[in-house]
């Protein structure tokens, strides 16, 4: 059975730092891309960033790509989502999803398997 598993969220001061860690279990992911998304209440589910896990490349939304950085331990089959400079506005439930293949892919509807989130709240 497919599980992943979000840690790592918790509540921060705008201009910190956090580390989610997505932990993958159920089957190989190598040909598998995972992807991190957010949502914030009232909000439709959006994408933050992706790896794709055969080779490493890494894919980011224009907003968060310099504060944000996606990547992936092999050996414990963990996807990580490292945020700096947190904002106010970073404020959501985050999610780690996979879908199989190597595609870039953004749409949430695209992946198929997901954990059941983490929270992330910015105090400013």
């Amino acid at each position: 059975q497919v599980q992943l598993v979000e840690s790592g969220g918790g509540l921060v001061q705008a201009g910190g730092s956090l580390r989610l860690s997505c932990t993958t279990s159920g089957r190989t992911f190598s040909n598998y891309f995972m992807g991190w998304f957010r949502q914030a209440p009232g909000k439709e589910r959006d994408f933050v960033a992706a790896i794709r896990w055969i080779d490493g490349r890494t894919y980011y939304t224009d907003s968060m790509e310099g504060r944000f950085t996606i990547s992936k331990d092999n050996a414990k089959n963990t996807v990580y989502l490292q945020m700096n400079s947190l904002k106010p506005e970073d404020t959501a439930t985050y999610y780690c999803a996979a879908r199989y293949g190597s595609a870039d892919q953004r749409h949430a509807t695209a992946y198929n398997y997901w954990g059941q989130g983490t929270r992330v709240t910015v105090s400013s």
